[in-house]
């Protein structure tokens, strides 16, 4: 048996990338046209994180808990743990953040928006923007299969994009824990986007670095 330090980590994938792109092109055949919906659900968070009311900041952390929901359940449970026997924690961790989305912005009422003008709450709607519009062009762009694309309330990146672009619109800093998750993903998929020699293994990794310096340097 070869020594462990001479392995590489794409020695550990346990599928092709073209097997990957593959499964997101059969999850959205399979969930078609949910992603009209996802699209609808994407406008309405981008509408209602323009005020500052709070039946708006309610509505838009119920939203975003039911894309987490959905996500974690129908892709990574249901989807890619035909794939990969670690997606079923994928899916445990999606539906803890959902929780914590609807127990914190819903219940409890604490997502409460910056005021307009606000430079971080322009870069969160920039992040938010990013996350439902540029990320579905992404694959296509490095020459993936229009089939393949991964949009918001469907796919894991740019759901956990758009929580990032949410959750720097807020204004209280005890909101951290529902970082987290979003951060450690962001990791996990570069990390792993990165083995596969994904032309976009960087962007995820890059979203949650913004978020976490200006979350940090601004004080929350």
């Amino acid at each position: 048996m070869s020594e462990w330090w001479t392995y590489a980590p794409s020695d550990f994938l346990l599928f092709a990338p073209r097997t990957y792109y593959r499964l997101i092109e059969l999850h959205n055949l399979d969930v078609w046209p949910m992603q009209f919906v996802a699209l609808l659900l994407g406008v309405a968070i981008l509408v209602l994180a323009r005020g500052e009311r709070a039946w708006r900041q309610r509505a838009v952390a119920a939203i975003l808990a039911g894309c987490w929901l959905w996500v974690g359940w129908a892709f990574h449970i249901q989807r890619y743990a035909t794939i990969n026997w670690v997606a079923p924690w994928f899916g445990a961790a999606f539906v803890v953040e959902a929780s914590l989305l609807f127990g914190v912005g819903v219940l409890h009422d604490r997502l409460a928006f910056r005021p307009a003008g606000d430079r971080l709450r322009r870069v969160g709607l920039g992040v938010l923007v990013f996350a439902l519009v540029a990320q579905p062009l992404m694959g296509p762009l490095v020459g993936r299969d229009w089939r393949q694309v991964e949009i918001f309330g469907v796919a894991p990146d740019p759901t956990v994009a758009a929580t990032l672009g949410v959750l720097l619109l807020a204004a209280n800093r005890s909101l951290w824990p529902l970082m987290v998750i979003p951060l450690l993903w962001c990791a996990v998929d570069g990390a792993f986007l990165w083995t596969m020699g994904a032309p976009d293994a960087l962007v995820m990794p890059l979203v949650a670095l913004l978020a976490l310096l200006l979350w940090v340097g601004t004080g929350g």
